[in-house]
């Protein structure tokens, strides 16, 4: 590890402690530091264009918030973030907007999110808790280099933004970014290489050739899964690469980022067999001491198989965050809510009651709303989490699944319905990918297909028609879908199994637009449009 390296730990180290500390010293104060949080949102938005054509007024209490801003969503944001991108204004919120960032749901096309000032202060203040805490709880990382994902955009959407719009190095203030670069395994320009393939060929380089690696952070552990697994796909190019320190013919596309080089890296590739194991990524990278991934719902079989493949490292999950903004976060082993950013509200999951932080019992599922200084106001969000003891004041929270279910023809499947299906499948060794709803499943009416990552030598036929049978057993225990069954208006549930389904299925999101590095293995999905290719093929059989 280079004397940078050492000294971006030392010094970062020193900036991060505070926060750490804030965060504990105020858990005993949960209702006053959340009431405190709305007044400075109230006061920024009451001197903004569109919170003085809305009324909203700086001296308003909770209660009365309530009563005059309704609970919304993206769309309701939709034309006036599109007018503050067009005219460089910020018209939600008086703060400067430094950026927008693009996030894409599984239902939705892309969303600008605004990043203000305020809304980044808000993200440093958890950034700052949960990295100070990294330190306590695992010295080893603070000795090595850091990889914390680049979640790059389509290649067709670049040149609508800046090129490092995704580094999320870019959520911390600019002193802790500056000593979090030096920390760092791969540069913020790998960003801007010409295509997502090549974004990601440099970054498996720089990792490949970083023996100090000490910390990887990605979002989703599929995400994490394909790194290892391109680095077996092009290991002769990596290797190549490594021993001379060029880029070959990616040269022209990598906008003139130096390439990396170890002969060291290049043998361990050269000789390696392409098969993923823990032996040869411990060669690799010896001083790997945390992995961090979603680990919850949908996520947690292909965080187990990540795992499997770096058992030498430490595995830390990662709280609930959306672009939009953070809900919860990894401290002492538990996930709080991040109390000192936005501000919170709760709607109960069964009866859409509307709780504060400070009035959740623990037991209760509710789903998360915040007030961000991006000008949000009472964003809610499509997530289930469940109320677990509090740490001091402040709830602590498990996630159960998304929200967002679907409704083809009147069935109102929901998402944590189609994580619970999965649960209770006799997979065999495969891995449930998703369950798809289809406007045209087969013969022209929708239904359910689930998508399932077997083993080459699985015998499919009988798998596909078995997991069909349990999955269509397991829908019908909803009275809604039982009867759109019997009145004819779906398909009686499929299953498509294939050896490299995820990548497949990855593949068919990117090509939607979703945003490399943020798309989410989710239990359900409504896939409007066209059924893609190689998923008719077997359906039609």
């Amino acid at each position: 590890m280079g004397v940078g390296t050492t000294l971006g730990h030392h010094l970062l180290r020193l900036l991060v402690a505070p926060g750490r500390r804030r965060f504990e010293q105020h858990l005993g104060e949960l209702e006053s530091v959340q009431r405190a949080r709305l007044a400075r949102w109230l006061s920024a938005v009451s001197r903004s264009s569109e919170g003085q054509r809305r009324g909203i007024r700086a001296d308003w209490s909770w209660e009365e918030f309530v009563r005059q801003v309704p609970v919304s969503t993206y769309q309701d944001y939709a034309e006036i973030i599109t007018a503050q991108r067009e005219r460089k204004q910020s018209l939600l919120i008086d703060s400067p907007v430094m950026r927008y960032q693009p996030t894409s749901g599984s239902t939705s096309g892309v969303k600008w999110v605004p990043y203000t000032k305020m809304f980044l202060d808000e993200l440093d203040q958890v950034i700052t808790a949960w990295v100070g805490d990294l330190y306590r709880q695992f010295p080893g990382q603070g000795h090595g280099t850091h990889y914390w994902s680049l979640s790059w955009i389509p290649t067709e959407m670049r040149s609508q933004t800046a090129g490092d719009i995704n580094d999320d190095m870019k959520m911390l203030s600019w002193g802790k970014r500056l000593l979090a670069y030096l920390t760092q395994a791969a540069p913020q320009d790998i960003a801007l290489a010409e295509t997502s393939d090549d974004s990601l060929f440099a970054t498996i380089a720089y990792l490949a050739a970083d023996e100090s690696l000490g910390f990887i952070s990605v979002w989703s552990p599929t995400f994490g899964l394909g790194l290892l697994e391109q680095m077996a796909a092009w290991r002769q190019e990596l290797a190549a690469a490594l021993s001379t320190g060029q880029w070959g013919e990616r040269q022209a596309r990598m906008a003139g980022l130096p390439c990396p080089q170890s002969h060291r890296a290049a043998q361990l590739l050269l000789h390696w067999d392409g098969q993923l194991n823990a032996r040869f990524f411990e060669q690799l990278w010896p001083q790997l001491a945390v992995l961090s991934a979603w680990d919850t719902a949908a996520a947690a079989p292909w965080a187990q198989k990540l795992k499997g493949f770096l058992p030498h490292a430490n595995f830390q999950g990662k709280g609930l965050w959306a672009t939009e903004g953070v809900v919860t976060f990894p401290f002492d082993g538990r996930y709080p809510l991040a109390y000192l950013s936005h501000f919170y509200e709760f709607a109960d999951a069964h009866d859409g009651k509307i709780f504060a932080p400070w009035q959740l019992r623990e037991g209760q599922e509710v789903i998360p709303i915040m007030t961000t200084g991006s000008g949000f106001a009472r964003y809610q969000m499509a997530d289930v989490i469940r109320v677990e003891k509090p740490l001091g004041q402040v709830p602590c929270f498990t996630f159960l699944g998304r929200n967002d279910g679907v409704d083809l023809v009147g069935e109102k499947t929901s998402a944590t319905t189609a994580q619970m299906v999965q649960d209770q499948l006799q997979l065999d060794g495969s891995m449930p990918v998703t369950l798809l709803a289809l406007d045209e499943a087969r013969n022209h009416a929708p239904g359910y297909v689930l998508l399932v990552e077997c083993a080459p030598e699985a015998p499919r036929g009988a798998l596909q028609t078995a997991l069909a049978e349990q999955v269509e057993r397991a829908l019908q225990g909803n009275f809604h879908y039982k009867l759109a069954r019997e009145l004819g208006q779906l398909q009686h549930a499929a299953c498509v199994a294939l050896p490299h389904m995820r990548a497949i299925y990855l593949d068919q999101c990117r090509e939607r637009g979703m945003i490399e590095g943020n798309i989410k293995i989710e239990p359900l999905r409504h896939w409007r449009g066209a059924v893609p290719a190689v998923l008719r093929q077997s359906l039609d059989s």
